[in-house]
């Protein structure tokens, strides 16, 4: 079938990467306003599987976005035009095929994302196509809007969070009513998630509507306890929206208004957490390197023990709560962000093994897996990003008890622990030998004050 050519200029395209909705979206928005008909357009792209991130987890999440955004889509007259292949052939494709003269695109943050841009805007300007990037489209504030003296981003939260505060923020924009695609433009098929291999039992479901269901129900019955109740591990009060604001099928805009709009200490301290994800996303801005390069270089000589790695990957490490945390993700393709903290702090500081193991072994299952979140919180948590004591260590067996104090995260997902009572389930080492013989649980890895005297001998401390 041919493609039904407009009058010249009268096409725009959307291309759809981390904002895959309807509602509040300003690069559909601008490209609905540009020209009479759109191309809503979305590039399975080869860079993104060569660099390792095309993973089941987020394919298959990713699978159940597309399906929801071209049903939305087909709801106001228009539908999804999907490709696949190198993202700068395939647009140049489109609008050679379609006579646009625009193509719209959230601004992104990675190295890979600015590549990308400049590679876009070359290729289209030499066809007589603009390249319009919009910022404030993934995060509330786009990263460079507000920055200090004599540097190019905030290294520290608490002053970029006041700076943050008093930031404008746009308003939110409505889901349009109508779109017009041009006739006859080819498309792939939609994937299927049933057809991934690989994924999580339990990995939750993606999409526009689903996201925008959980959130209308989480801010009716859990964020008002959000701030008193968010690090309890077997109360799961977290929001769990983080995977939809990955894909980009909720705003982080409208999420800051909306939690603005319940005045209280759970919507205070929910979009403190937006605000350390832009923080996070400015930080990379600025530095791309840091995505797999120290932050702040601590000079560290991480030891090299694959067995324990794989130990810490498998739930294996002899301190439960690390295990639940471990097998939580491993089941989820998530995992709560207290536990992500101690799992991390376990490896990089009770272990001493490099925090790119860890890091790249959530981005191999995490279904809300981005570079800047989770390399940045991992560098955090390992002392060479931006925490200001970096070499703070998270004991397992305290936050255990603090954060689960009757065990019930811990003997959710190790049952092999389940008949064990109390805060006693993060300990089972102390139980006496017959009764120790009972549970098949491993061993603690290392006893944890000869962990605490490696680290500090390491990181020039004892």
């Amino acid at each position: 079938m041919s493609v039904t050519v407009p009058a010249p200029g009268s096409v725009s395209i959307c291309l759809f990467t981390a904002d895959l909705r309807l509602h509040d979206n300003p690069v559909l928005h601008a490209a609905l306003r540009s020209g009479a008909q759109v191309v809503p357009l979305f590039v399975r792209d080869d860079g993104v599987r060569a660099a390792g991130f095309d993973v089941p987890n987020r394919r298959a999440f990713l699978a159940d976005c597309l399906a929801d955004l071209d049903a939305g889509l087909r709801e106001r007259g228009g539908r999804l035009v999907l490709r696949s292949g190198d993202v700068v052939a395939e647009v140049c494709s489109v609008a050679a095929a379609t006579g646009a003269r625009a193509v719209h695109l959230a601004a992104g943050v990675s190295a890979y994302a600015r590549r990308r841009e400049e590679r876009l805007r070359t290729a289209l300007a030499a066809a007589g196509c603009a390249l319009e990037v919009h910022d404030a489209v993934v995060t509330v504030v786009p990263p460079g809007a507000q920055v200090p003296q004599k540097s190019d981003h905030f290294a520290v939260f608490a002053p970029y969070f006041r700076r943050w505060q008093d930031t404008g923020v746009r308003e939110v924009l409505r889901a349009p009513r109508a779109v017009s695609v041009p006739e006859g433009l080819g498309s792939d098929a939609l994937p299927d998630r049933r057809k991934t291999a690989g994924l999580s039992p339990g990995l939750a479901t993606g999409g526009e509507r689903e996201g925008r269901r959980r959130l209308t129900s989480w801010l009716r019955g859990g964020l008002d306890a959000y701030e008193d109740d968010a690090s309890a591990l077997a109360g799961d009060a977290t929001s769990r929206l983080s995977p939809h604001l990955h894909f980009g099928t909720l705003s982080a805009t409208e999420l800051c208004h909306r939690a603005r709009a319940h005045p209280g200490p759970g919507g205070d301290a929910f979009v403190r957490q937006l605000a350390w994800r832009d923080f996070h996303h400015q930080v990379l801005a600025a530095r791309p390197r840091t995505a797999s390069a120290d932050y702040r270089p601590r000079h560290d000589r991480w030891r090299r023990d694959e067995k324990e790695a794989q130990a810490w990957r498998e739930g294996r490490t002899g301190y439960p709560v690390i295990d639940a945390a471990m097998r939580q993700l491993a089941h989820e393709g998530w995992m709560h962000g207290r536990a992500r903290m101690l799992a991390a702090s376990f490896l990089s500081k009770t272990l001493y093994l490099d925090w790119r193991i860890g890091a790249r072994h959530f981005l191999d299952l995490l279904v809300d897996g981005d570079v800047a979140n989770n390399q940045l919180n991992w560098q955090w948590v390992a002392g060479t990003g931006t925490d200001t004591r970096p070499n703070r260590v998270l004991n397992p067996v305290l936050q255990g008890k603090r954060h689960d104090p009757q065990g019930a995260y811990v003997r959710r997902w190790l049952p092999e622990l389940a008949g064990l009572g109390g805060s006693a389930v993060h300990e089972p080492w102390k139980l006496p030998g017959p009764e120790r013989a009972r549970y098949d649980y491993p061993d603690p890895l290392i006893e944890l004050p000869d962990a605490a005297a490696r680290f500090k001998q390491a990181r020039g401390l004892a």
